[in-house]
């Protein structure tokens, strides 16, 4: 039986994934004169904009110069200069503060809504959508796009409706966060057209140890160390910064954004954590801080004691490790030798790290259409000139601070332009 159809207005554009990318281009291109379809299989758009950032949405890094910028895109960025030149961070300040959202920057460039809410971003970006009579149908799952002499035509959806349109986008996101209805739906749709796409891995993502020191550490921050990924006896990643130790490992924005390639690592063998407590403090400068607290209080216990140098739920912990071992010790008892031991430990605390955790823990997932089978100066699939390809879906490395949602606004706007041009030089 064919597929019924349910509409025989030809649109413009059909846009399928109601995310950022997809809201951003379906406004721009409507805005343009475009008429545009926008089809989410969420209830609502924008479900995983609004709790983004802790609910408070890093809307883009405010990094303005835009080589700089892309420095964050290591593996991509020769990719990236074509539509980051049309519309750039300093583009999305201008966009959001036009409708009367300002945003702050704080620590790393990170920028967000002066108002700290995520749906205030989600607000804007929903009236942008509405206010050009676009089309919005949520609650639409598509199963296919439809293809005929080397273009697109039409959309079909699981409940056998089908959509025709001059273009078509696919905005579906990746895998992370999949409670927001992130499923991959796209990239198999994408593959049934004949994209290579690169296997999904769970990206900007917490690392695990089965140590359960660590483990017990729980919820303790340091907020100044260095920490380093060993393989084979020899330093392979060095990055000073804040960590949290959790239940599963250690996470935080600089072992997020080290997991890509801490994962690389483990794909050829062990890797070794090692975390300096004292960066900037040599170690025989530490063991004179120490000898000289250990003078001061001869008669403690150690563990009474080192919590004057260390956070208390981490001296307990270092102080009972095997090869420590100090937890009952009065100080007068301590030796030399383990004294040394003792700061050799708070310079280089080591544990295996064991892997990542997965997709419904990372804040960005990896995969997607590889970046060779996209023409970046509009978006638009090398094999197929009237789909474009936005966000997530496409296979782009990027740390967290607000890299990924500005690639969303870019590829959005970028694509959205591009059918607006061609709609107005249509007419």
């Amino acid at each position: 039986m064919p597929a019924m159809q349910t509409n025989e207005r030809i649109y413009d554009l059909i846009v399928v994934g109601g995310g950022p990318s997809g809201m951003m281009m379906a406004g721009r291109a409507a805005e343009r004169g475009a008429r545009v379809l926008l089809l989410e299989k969420n209830k609502v758009l924008g479900k995983k904009l609004k709790i983004t950032g802790g609910g408070r949405c890093n809307v883009t890094n405010a990094e303005f110069d835009v080589r700089k910028f892309l420095d964050s895109f290591p593996e991509s960025k020769e990719f990236l200069y074509s539509p980051f030149s049309k519309f750039s961070a300093k583009d999305t300040f201008t966009f959001f503060e036009k409708r009367q959202l300002p945003l702050v920057v704080e620590e790393r460039k990170r920028a967000f809504p002066r108002t700290q809410k995520a749906v205030d971003i989600f607000r804007v970006m929903e009236k942008y959508v509405k206010r050009n009579g676009i089309d919005i149908k949520v609650g639409v799952r598509v199963a296919s796009l439809e293809k005929k002499d080397g273009k697109i035509v039409s959309v079909k959806t699981t409940k056998g409706e089908e959509f025709f349109a001059n273009n078509f986008a696919i905005a579906t996101g990746g895998l992370a966060v999949p409670e927001t209805g992130s499923s991959g739906d796209g990239f198999n749709i994408l593959k049934k057209l004949g994209h290579t796409i690169s296997q999904p891995n769970p990206n900007i993502v917490p690392l695990t140890t089965d140590e359960k020191w660590v483990q017990s550490l729980s919820g303790t921050t340091l907020s100044f160390m260095t920490i380093r990924f060993t393989q084979d006896g020899k330093t392979k990643i060095k990055k000073t910064g804040k960590i949290l130790f959790t239940h599963f490992g250690i996470s935080g924005p600089l072992i997020l954004n080290s997991a890509h390639e801490v994962k690389k690592l483990l794909s050829s063998g062990h890797v070794t954590a090692s975390i300096d407590m004292f960066p900037d403090t040599e170690e025989n400068e530490l063991e004179h801080r120490v000898l000289k607290l250990f003078d001061k209080n001869k008669n403690k216990l150690a563990k009474n004691i080192m919590s004057e140098i260390l956070p208390l739920k981490l001296t307990e912990t270092i102080l009972a490790l095997p090869d420590v071992n100090l937890s009952e010790k009065e100080v007068n008892s301590i030796t030399k030798e383990e004294r040394k031991a003792l700061v050799k430990k708070i310079k280089n605390l080591t544990f295996e790290i064991t892997g990542t955790l997965g997709f419904d823990k990372a804040v960005v997932a990896d995969g997607g259409v590889v970046p060779e089978e996209v023409n970046f100066k509009n978006m638009t699939s090398v094999h197929y000139p009237n789909l474009y390809l936005l966000g997530d879906i496409l296979n782009i490395n990027r740390p967290s601070g607000g890299f990924s949602l500005q690639l969303c606004w870019t590829t959005g706007w970028v694509a959205g332009s591009d059918v607006g041009v061609s709609v107005y030089n249509d007419k």
